[in-house]
């Protein structure tokens, strides 16, 4: 087995937990309160890998072209972030996480004209399943509690979600190009940390910090670390492999998804919703055995 491709499992198995333990730790807070303090805690997970590989060495050797690109690819994820965990916060995680990581398919075709990478007859067959998944796994109506005071607008923000995380790591792969993994996603991370707590402050949330309960804490905190560490192979996985095989990869994430929401939030799921599930894996397996 290639190293892009184990690093690439292990970011979706760490990716996989992340949406329920977000879930269940933005309940009662402000989403871009949750987002900024995850945020924090990946900073420091992100350093600590820099710190422990020696790479930070590199900082004085990254060019100007490769700063612009992980800072527009932070900015992304910043705007992913932002608007996946407003649509979270009113949608539930079978419904949200699947819409974002539809993400997939522009990732895919912006890697065949940006990057250059083939797109032939399997990978079109693996958009067409991926979609087709994508579509039969959303409710019209979300049924959470939060959807009253959402006004459904998790739909809208879930698909900016999506298109910023395309965006994200698309950029993400030109920037870290020509500097270590590590450094390079530190250096976005910190985008991400001034993105994050600019809105915070903007909207005048940081009052909330003092209203935060224990759970909500220790939940915030795992689900920084999970990102952490998907973060962490996801782009060593995108600096060996290309985007189109890596991101669907990652994207199968949301069979963990789907299975935490069921065992720990309660969130059933129904033959058709199980049906999508099998297109979006076989569409994925579309995508990366015919690499």
């Amino acid at each position: 087995m290639e190293l892009w491709l184990i690093y690439a499992i292990l970011a979706a198995v760490f990716a996989g937990a992340t949406a329920g333990l977000v879930k269940i730790g933005i309940e009662g807070v402000n989403s871009h309160l949750a987002t900024a303090i995850r945020t924090v805690v990946i900073v420091v997970f992100a350093f600590s890998i820099v710190l422990i590989s020696g790479s930070y060495v590199e900082l004085g050797d990254v060019s100007t072209r490769t700063w612009v690109f992980l800072i527009l690819s932070g900015l992304a994820t910043g705007g992913s972030w932002l608007c996946f965990f407003y649509a979270l916060k009113f949608g539930t995680v079978s419904n949200v996480s699947p819409l974002k990581k539809s993400s997939t398919i522009l990732t895919i075709l912006l890697a065949f004209f940006i990057l250059g990478e083939p797109a032939g007859i399997p990978q079109w067959i693996g958009i067409l399943l991926i979609a087709a998944g994508t579509i039969l796994m959303l409710k019209k109506k979300d049924g959470s509690k939060g959807k009253d005071e959402g006004g459904g607008n998790w739909l809208l923000f879930g698909i900016l979600a999506a298109v910023f995380a395309s965006l994200q790591s698309i950029l993400g792969a030109i920037g870290i190009a020509d500097v270590d993994a590590n450094l390079g996603n530190a250096i976005r991370v910190v985008v991400v940390l001034f993105a994050a707590w600019g809105m915070v402050f903007l909207t005048g949330k940081q009052k909330g910090i003092k209203d935060i309960n224990a759970k909500s804490w220790v939940f915030l905190i795992l689900s920084g670390l999970a990102t952490g560490g998907s973060w962490l192979f996801f782009f060593h996985a995108l600096q060996l492999g290309n985007a189109s095989a890596v991101v669907p990869i990652d994207k199968l994430s949301i069979l963990l998804n789907i299975i935490f929401a069921r065992i720990f939030l309660g969130e059933k799921q129904s033959p058709k919703r199980i049906f999508a599930v099998s297109l979006l894996v076989a569409g994925t397996l579309a995508l990366v055995l015919f690499v």
